[in-house]
């Protein structure tokens, strides 16, 4: 019997990268699976990987009405929801002089309100007891340039998950949070660079990590699949690090 047998389980941002790789794994463990994404062509490719047993919901993070929405479309097929994975997330990174208003909500929308919005929509959903998790990042650990706004919008994610692990606990909600390090996802194609200079980088971020390489979204599935078994039922409030010691390097 797999860890998630007879779960109903929800992820956000679940059509590619660390999100369909947990997909995959909570398929494997026996859970029901629906997950989330704002891009058609991810969505299909997501479908096709994921076969028949998910449902794959279109639904834009960043969007608060969308959040309910989301909420709604769930409930008219599942009785509860036992685990939630909230792992969409906007990684831009930029020059502070780079950044507009607009691009600085969308990266927030996405990052923490959305995410606050979800939870507030899902809580008549969800089980007693159940495990909710946020994907942080150890960049809300670290100085590196070009990263303010997203690392300031994983450091007020990480606090929102430790504020909500307390508040939500009478109502039988665990809840953590799990933060990868650098991690090669189809997010890093999307930061505009060459291929040669995009090489360059992750040579240069593979630096930075103890262990001497980037994760992979296997391995971060598998911390989430530990958040939201059983096997972490003594397990609340906590940041579980998944970044190959480079949150260590930096303190």
């Amino acid at each position: 019997m797999g860890r998630l047998t007879g779960k109903t389980t929800l992820i956000t941002g679940g059509t590619s990268g660390i999100g369909l790789a947990t997909a995959q794994l909570f398929l494997a463990e026996g859970a029901q699976v629906a997950v989330t994404g704002r891009n058609a062509d991810t969505r299909a490719e997501a479908q096709r990987i994921l076969g028949d047993n998910a449902w794959v919901i279109e639904a834009d993070a960043a969007d608060v009405t969308a959040q309910q929405h989301l909420a709604d479309t769930l409930r008219a097929r599942w009785p509860r929801l036992d685990a939630v994975f909230i792992n969409a997330g906007d990684v831009t990174h930029a020059p502070l002089e780079a950044w507009s208003e607009t691009a600085w909500d969308r990266l927030m929308g996405t990052n923490l309100k959305g995410p606050f919005f979800l939870i507030q929509a899902l809580l008549p959903l969800l089980a007693n007891p159940s495990s909710v998790i946020l994907c942080g990042s150890v960049s809300a650990q670290l100085g590196l340039p070009a990263s303010s706004a997203y690392a300031a919008s994983k450091a007020a994610l990480l606090s929102l998950a430790r504020t909500l692990s307390i508040e939500l606990l009478p109502r039988g909600v665990r809840l953590n949070s799990l933060s990868p390090g650098p991690v090669q996802t189809p997010a890093m194609g999307k930061l505009g660079l060459n291929e040669e200079d995009l090489k360059t980088m992750q040579a240069s971020i593979a630096g930075l990590v103890p262990l001497g390489r980037m994760g992979t979204p296997d391995e971060v599935a598998k911390a989430a699949l530990y958040l939201a078994s059983d096997d972490s039922s003594y397990t609340l409030g906590t940041d579980l690090l998944v970044d190959g010691g480079t949150g260590i390097k930096f303190r």
